[in-house]
């Protein structure tokens, strides 16, 4: 499996006690990988969920992060900024993807890590919401569950047990690349799927077996911690994978072509 040098300083039972998918820290530390962050700059961790990507981010990057979540609330999260010696430089904010408080042009970089599914799987979504938040020459990144191939009918006869309609929110890396390029407002630095997914989906999905339900409750659509695990044995072509984008914003929103 791919060392990730900086994920594995940080205690792995902490990890474990606040991440809600995948090792977020492992894959947010390969998309950093194409990404260029210096200290002092000011970054959007959209969808941070209990904000461990952004203890990560200011601590190993010296940015300044906004940690937003709408899930996690941001006096719940402030305790955890403050444990991890981040607070200054960390600060949390609740709200939606839809009606978020920054200014445009008012980040270096916007990065979403397990999140950008639920709300950003529209053309609209970044070109009214997600670019305009950058800086021209901004970079954008994102993670999130993906697919190795397109599925032309639907989702394959494998799957037709396990899948359920959040489900269509997953797509290839072609398909992300093709989203956020045909815009107009943006060059693709790299669209990839990552190394070794597959296997920090399995691991993710063995903690849930075991905890998510006593950690999150049941879910209404049911989850009582099985659906990744379930989904994941079903998958017998493979299919499933983290797809990582990063981009440059590069041209005024006025020029977006739809």
């Amino acid at each position: 499996m791919k060392d990730y040098p900086k994920t594995e300083k940080y205690d792995a039972g902490w990890i474990e006690q606040n991440w809600m998918g995948p090792n977020p820290l492992c894959l947010l530390e390969d998309l950093c990988e194409h990404m260029d962050l210096c200290p002092g700059m000011k970054v959007l961790d959209m969808g941070c969920g209990k904000g461990i990507t952004s203890i990560f981010l200011a601590k190993e990057y010296g940015v300044t992060v906004f940690a937003n979540d709408l899930w996690i609330s941001a006096t719940e999260n402030m305790r955890r900024f403050d444990e991890a010696g981040v607070a200054d430089r960390v600060f949390p904010i609740h709200a939606e993807a839809h009606a978020l408080p920054y200014a445009n042009d008012f980040f270096d970089a916007a990065i979403a890590i397990d999140s950008y599914h639920y709300f950003g799987t529209s053309e609209s979504y970044f070109v009214d919401v997600f670019s305009k938040l950058v800086k021209l020459n901004g970079q954008l990144g994102i993670v999130v569950p993906g697919l190795r191939r397109e599925f032309e009918n639907g989702y394959p006869d494998t799957l037709e047990n396990q899948w359920f309609p959040e489900l269509f929110t997953f797509h290839s890396s072609a398909w992300w690349r093709k989203l956020w390029e045909k815009t107009g407002l943006c060059k693709i630095i790299s669209c990839y799927n990552i190394d070794n997914s597959r296997a920090m989906w399995q691991r993710w999905a063995d903690w849930s077996l075991e905890n998510f339900a006593k950690e999150f409750g049941v879910g209404d659509n049911g989850d009582d911690g099985s659906i990744d695990a379930k989904l994941l044995e079903a998958d017998t072509d493979n299919d499933l994978t983290m797809v990582a984008l990063v981009a440059r914003k590069h041209l005024p929103l006025h020029n977006a072509v739809l």
